[in-house]
């Protein structure tokens, strides 16, 4: 499966208890099966009728391998899963799922978003640690962590320590003041967790505001690593004078040297790559960073009406007419 730059998205939901889809889907889990059927016929609560849901798709996974085909090749994909979280850490059916799509050609990451508000409780954010970690080995797929809704952390109160600690994970022998004054009693137990966690080394954090380009471009850049697209150059890039393409295969699946070296150097640069950027923008200074915005959203808002003011006053005066991209037709002599 590639992964043009000018991708044309395609979301999968999956999800059989969403009956009010705020986007347009591609592919929808309900014309197969919906949870309000499967618990009204078999007599199951919710828990138990989104397991049988997310069987009866395995057990029918023909169904969906036949409309992701009709997708095409150059489709990027977005599987929207139920937020129940034994089926990304117990249940085996979305796992045998995934492994079926990886063995048909897809280039897949898991990104898993988890409540910004959890990292403001030292025992909310061990847990949210320990849930990351057991849907990274139970998926076992590159996996992308995210702490959404950033841009409202400060609404739930101060941090105990700057973002960075929350998002890279590195010594949690910090937290242990904090756990033992909500749980004095599990203060061995916490530091076990918080020991075992640390031992494997893999739960980190992305950060996301959703309204945010930055930040959304960012998150995007970084899956675009995981999933391995990164690697893939945009679908009109030529081979460079005097090299050649022993591939024989199309732009879009040849490698891009260049993203590749980039990406073994280490961490992509750019806005709100570094989480000490995010600290500031949405907690230490936000009040100066919306008003900056503002600003230049009154700046693009006026530059905007002047242009069309002049096309006005062209158009008015009969001034020569435009082509689509905006340039002044030649007039052959």
């Amino acid at each position: 499966m590639r992964c043009p730059r000018q991708r044309p998205i395609a979301v999968v939901n999956l999800d059989p208890a969403n009956d009010n889809i705020p986007y347009p889907c591609a592919i929808d889990i309900s014309s197969l099966i919906t949870l309000e059927d499967v618990m009204r016929e078999h007599g199951l609560g919710p828990n138990g009728g989104m397991l049988y849901c997310m069987e009866y798709l395995e057990a029918n996974y023909d169904w969906l391998e036949d409309r992701l085909k009709e997708l095409g090749d150059d489709a990027y994909v977005l599987f929207d899963l139920p937020g129940q979280v034994e089926l990304s850490t117990n249940h085996e059916s979305v796992r045998r799922i995934i492994r079926r799509l990886t063995k048909s050609g897809f280039r897949l990451a898991a990104v898993h978003l988890c409540d910004a508000h959890y990292v403001t409780d030292a025992s909310k954010f061990v847990s949210v640690l320990m849930l990351s970690l057991r849907a990274m080995l139970h998926l076992e797929l590159p996996h992308v962590n995210v702490l959404s809704k950033v841009d409202l952390i400060a609404q739930y109160g101060e941090l105990d320590f700057n973002l960075d600690f929350y998002t890279e994970v590195q010594d949690l022998s910090y937290l242990e003041n904090a756990l033992t004054a909500t749980s004095p009693r599990y203060k061995e137990l916490n530091m076990a967790i918080c020991s075992l966690i640390e031992d494997f080394g893999l739960v980190g954090f992305e950060t996301l505001a959703i309204e945010d380009k930055e930040s959304m471009l960012h998150l995007t850049r970084v899956i675009d690593k995981a999933t391995g697209c990164v690697f893939v150059p945009p679908p009109d890039s030529k081979v460079p004078p005097g090299a050649t393409d022993s591939t024989g295969a199309p732009p879009t699946q040849r490698p891009n040297m260049y993203s590749l070296m980039s990406s073994a150097m280490g961490p992509m640069h750019g806005p709100r790559s570094d989480v000490r950027d995010v600290q500031e923008r949405w907690i230490d200074a936000r009040d100066e960073y919306d008003e900056h915005e503002r600003a230049q959203w009154r700046k693009e808002g006026l530059a905007v009406q002047e242009q069309a003011r002049k096309k006005n006053q062209i158009r008015q005066r009969g001034g020569p007419s435009r082509d689509k991209d905006g340039d002044t037709p030649m007039s052959a002599s």
